[in-house]
Parts: structure tokens; C-alpha cells; sequence
């Protein structure tokens, strides 16, 4: 049996048993294959003769909109021209390539190409900063560059890159990617690709450290991706889409590897700003069936009327960060569909999920996916109901990375005791189910209770005012810290004392005594550039406030109010 037998015949048992989750976990195993490349050994081969569409990408933000799109053998065609060109100008097997390009087809075709050589692709947004860029450069050895017209200036100056390719526009001393659409429809002669060979190195986005460095395979994100497209419940034809931005690990998650490993269409929408109308408008008009949000984007699309359910729509899901269940409820009424959490991380694949077709309990992010043995492992590292989420390395899971590049300490900290630790903590219910609990440095203490931000933020957001918020404890000298929200607040609304009064009790209604929520301040989230909110920044500011005796311009404690209400 070749590679491309071995992944296909993986790839049909669980698309076969698409709603049997028991099935699937007991019949899965991932496939041995001694030599593998994606790009070749699947995509090629899937994509021989196939005029269905593989990619369209509707862009917003000219006159009016406009739509490119490929079919899976124009993709096929195109990225072998790339490649051959990028070989030509002396790309090669290890190289190590920096993309920083927007939802455009060249990335695409770019990602392709690349691949097909075996070099190294390290993806980059385009927010980057120089010194992010820099530092990208030198710890990633980067030898080669892909960028936007509008954001290539960033990489003037350094000279270790040999080549310069640019798009959409052009650029002094870069070549047009045009250009590169021109090499020859043929393959170059290189070494075939082993399955441990490097694929792609991810700079995580550094919620509360400077950035590690991720390496992937060329099976850990390709073939490991399988366990994504179970998650998501795609179907061969499906049009799929999912709200990404390139440069992070999720955008290789939904837009690319899984749902090629289905067989479904990419949809992807490039907007300069997100509008919640625009993109249910798009649902209805592109027959989407599966889409995938993060949180944020879901919390603004239940602001909208979300109207009729799309016709085509079947799978609904949000990964990043866990998503209140008032947000799933208000989308069960409008559509009919609940909202499938799902969880896994840069470092991984889909690890757990709610997969299509079974009972979903509200708040959890479901059970172990097929390829994954998961454990909670308590302080003491021994398992349990509760504790740090850790994955089983015997069998070792295919869709876990290579380790954390040149810093062997840090990778083998990480998978000490015969378990990938991922720093994330989690319950588990006598069924299987996995209820997210928060980062293991986000969870915090207050008169010696376990405080998890996730549940205080889900009761905030359940008053009709509060659009985003955020848990951190703020130093106390009677409990050691207690409960401070930073809160968002929806736009027809202002911040003032008698809405953070109607909050706080709000909230202390709905919680235990020992989680309420003791301090508030309006204020807007810092976030990074992927969208998670820096947590880390806050608890620093809240902690150089209190050493102060400073208080928010907009800042209210529980006990102002207290004093004046009884209970």
C-alpha cells in the first residue's frame, strides 16, 4: 500500500462513520507511511482531473466585490509551476520560507509549491511589527520571503533573504509572484520527503511569554488534521468557511489541511473589517454548510439578526477560546444548530470535540477525538477528574508537533512522564465529556478557592449590556486576590456607576459567594494580533494599580455599592 492508499483509507473510515463517534474511535488508527508529502501524495493526486472548486475567495472593500476562485486541478497546476520557479531560484529541501501574505490566492498556491520542494514555511500576519519580523528572521533562519505589496517594506534591510517575492503590487529589489506562476509544469527532481521531516514552524502568538517555536511535520499537521475534519463534520462537496486571518495555526486548521483531507470547497471571505450582516448575507448566497468562528466573531454575529437558518448550513463550530453558552443559545433559536465547541492548539490538532451527530452537553468542548488519548493530571501528576489537559504519548498522536525548535528543555518539560502537557485545565463528567476550566496561569486563587476566569466571564456576558469581558484577580490583602472583570460594552450602551452596579449584582446573583466578581472597570481588552485577549497584560497592570492604591478612571468595587445596599 502506498502513502496516498494508507491516508485514503483512513480519511474514508472516519468520513464513513462521520456521525458514529464510537465507531470511529474504536476502528481509527493513523496510517504508517514511510515516505509522505500532502502536497504530492494527496492534494496531486485528488486534484487529477478535478474541475470542482477547491478555493473562492470573495473580496470586500473596492467599488464592489469581487471573486477569484480555482478548481483542485488549477491549484494542482499553478502551485507545481511555483514550486519548479522557487527551485529554480534556489529554494530547497529545509529551506526555511516567511509568508506574510492576506487571505489571497497566491498564498494558496504558494503553500503548495513550497510544500511540493519540502522546504519550511513559517506563516506570519501581516500586523507584524520589524522588531517581530526581525526576530522571526534570525530565530527562524529564514532564507526566503513571500509578502503583500503593502506590508514588504517591513523586510527592507535584510539581507539574509536571497529571495524576495511580492504580491499585489511591487516592490524594489522583489520579484512579482507573477512571474513565478510562469515556471514549468513539471516537477523538480529532490529528495522525497519523509514523514518526520520540518513542514511548518509556527511562532506562537505569546499571550504570556516571548513566542516559542512550534515545528510541524510533514504528517503532524497534514495527516493529523484528519482528526479537524471528523471534529468539523465535513462531507466531500461541502462548501466550508472559516473567519481566519493567515499567519496563525488555525487558518491552517480549517482553511486549508481539513477540509481538502474532505474534499470540501474553501470559502473564504477577505473584508477589511468584519461585518456580521455581510457574512450571514454570504452563508445564504455561497450555500456554505460548515463554518467555523472564534468566539469573538460569534458574540458579534448574535448581535445581528441572524434571520432564517441558511439552506445549506448543517455544521456549526468555534474554537480558540471556549464560547459562552448564551451565545449557543441565542444561534439554536435563529438556526436550528447548536454550535460545536471543539479544542486543541497550535502545538496540535483537534485533541477534543463535540463531533456531529452526538449528544452535546451544554458548556463542554466533548470528548477525546479519534487519534487521542487524553488525561487530567492533578498537581501531583497523577490523573484525575480535574487538572492540567495531557495527552498520551503511547501511542504517540500523529497530530502532535515535533517538539519546540532548539529549545530541547522546554519541549521535554512539556512531554515529561510519558504525557504532552498543554498547560490548559479541564473536568470530566462519567460520560467522557471535557469541560474547559481556563490556562493553568489564568486560573486563580481567592481565599484559597480555585477561580476559573471562563466561568465568571460566561455569567457576565449573559447581561444584556456586556459584549466582551475579561476575569483577573487583583491583589487583596484579606483574600490574596479577588474576582475584577474588564468589561466591553455592547455599543448602544455607556459605561457609568449605576450599570456597574446593575453588573456587579447582576452577577453576584448568579454566582457562588466565593466567585463573585468583586471589582469592575469599563475598559477596552488588549489582545494580540491572533485575537486572544492578554490576559497577562492586565493582571500586571491590576497588580501595579494595587501596589499604587490607584484605582481605573472607570473602575467600581462591589463594596461602593454594598455599603449603600444591604445583601
Amino acid at each position: 500500500m502506498n502513502a496516498t492508499q494508507a491516508f485514503s483509507q483512513v480519511r474514508e473510515l472516519l468520513l464513513r462513520h462521520r456521525t458514529d463517534y464510537e465507531a470511529a474511535v474504536k476502528q481509527f488508527a493513523w496510517p504508517r507511511l514511510p515516505r509522505f508529502n500532502w502536497a504530492i501524495d494527496w492534494f496531486d493526486e485528488y486534484a487529477r482531473g478535478n474541475t470542482r472548486t477547491a478555493l473562492r475567495i470573495v473580496h470586500d472593500g473596492g467599488d464592489k466585490p469581487r471573486e477569484v476562485s480555482a478548481t483542485f486541478a488549477e491549484l494542482s497546476e499553478r502551485s507545481t509551476r511555483v514550486a519548479n520557479w522557487l527551485h529554480q531560484r534556489g529554494v530547497e529541501k529545509g529551506d526555511r520560507v516567511l509568508v506574510m501574505l492576506p487571505n489571497t490566492l497566491p498564498l494558496w498556491e504558494l503553500m503548495l509549491g513550497a510544500m511540493k520542494l519540502g522546504a519550511v514555511i513559517i506563516p506570519a500576519t501581516t500586523q507584524l511589527t520589524r522588531d517581530d519580523l526581525a526576530d522571526r528572521i534570525s530565530r527562524g533562519n529564514v532564507r526566503h520571503a513571500v509578502a503583500e505589496a503593502s506590508v514588504a517594506g517591513k523586510l527592507a534591510g535584510f539581507d539574509v533573504l536571497r529571495t524576495r517575492l511580492v504580491v499585489g503590487g511591487s516592490e524594489p529589489g522583489w520579484t512579482a509572484f507573477d512571474e513565478a506562476r510562469g515556471g514549468k509544469n513539471e516537477l523538480p527532481s529532490r529528495e522525497p520527503t519523509a514523514p518526520d521531516d520540518p513542514l511548518l514552524l509556527y511562532f506562537t502568538s505569546g499571550t504570556t511569554a516571548r513566542p516559542k517555536l512550534v515545528l510541524h511535520t510533514q504528517q503532524s499537521y497534514p495527516v493529523g488534521h484528519l482528526s479537524t475534519m471528523y471534529w468539523i463534520g465535513m462531507r466531500e462537496g461541502d462548501v466550508h468557511e472559516n473567519i481566519s486571518s493567515p499567519g496563525w495555526a488555525k487558518h491552517a486548521w480549517s482553511s486549508f489541511f481539513a477540509p481538502w483531507n474532505a474534499g470540501a470547497s474553501i470559502l473564504v471571505h477577505d473584508a477589511p473589517r468584519f461585518n456580521a450582516a455581510r457574512t450571514i448575507g454570504l452563508l445564504r448566497e455561497k450555500s456554505v454548510a460548515t463554518l467555523c468562528c472564534p468566539p469573538t466573531v460569534w458574540r458579534m454575529l448574535v448581535l445581528e439578526d441572524q434571520g432564517a437558518r441558511p439552506a445549506a448550513l448543517r455544521e456549526l463550530l468555534s474554537a480558540g477560546e471556549p464560547l459562552n453558552p448564551e451565545v449557543i443559545e441565542k444561534v439554536q433559536r435563529a438556526w436550528g444548530i447548536t454550535i460545536r465547541d471543539g479544542y486543541g492548539q497550535t502545538e496540535t490538532t483537534a485533541q477534543i470535540g463535540n463531533s456531529p451527530g452526538q449528544p452535546i452537553k451544554l458548556g463542554s468542548m466533548g470528548r477525546a477525538l479519534p487519534g487521542y488519548q487524553v488525561a487530567l493530571l492533578d498537581a501531583n501528576g497523577k490523573e484525575a477528574d480535574e487538572g492540567e489537559i495531557a495527552l498520551r504519548l503511547d501511542p504517540r498522536p500523529l497530530g502532535l508537533m515535533a517538539g519546540y525548535l532548539d529549545d530541547p528543555g522546554r519541549t521535554q518539560a512539556a512531554t515529561a512522564g510519558g504525557f504532552y502537557r498543554t498547560g490548559d485545565e479541564a473536568v470530566r463528567d462519567k460520560d467522557g465529556y471535557y469541560t474547559y476550566v481556563g490556562r493553568g496561569d489564568d486560573v486563580f486563587k481567592s481565599s484559597d478557592y480555585r477561580i476559573s476566569p471562563f466561568e465568571l466571564e460566561s455569567a457576565l456576558i449573559e447581561h444584556p449590556a456586556v459584549a466582551e469581558a475579561a476575569i483577573i484577580p487583583s491583589p487583596d490583602p484579606l483574600r490574596f486576590s479577588v474576582a475584577k472583570c474588564f468589561v466591553v460594552l455592547k455599543p448602544e450602551f455607556q459605561p457609568s456607576a449605576e450599570l456597574a452596579r446593575e453588573i456587579l449584582f447582576f452577577t453576584k446573583a448568579r454566582l457562588a459567594p466565593y466567585k463573585r466578581i468583586r471589582r469592575l472597570e469599563f475598559a477596552e481588552l488588549p489582545k494580540t494580533i491572533s485575537g486572544k485577549i492578554r490576559r497577562v497584560q492586565l493582571r500586571a497592570l491590576e497588580k501595579d494599580r494595587r501596589a499604587a492604591g490607584k484605582r481605573g478612571e472607570q473602575e467600581y468595587w462591589l463594596e461602593d455599592f454594598e455599603s449603600a445596599s444591604p445583601g
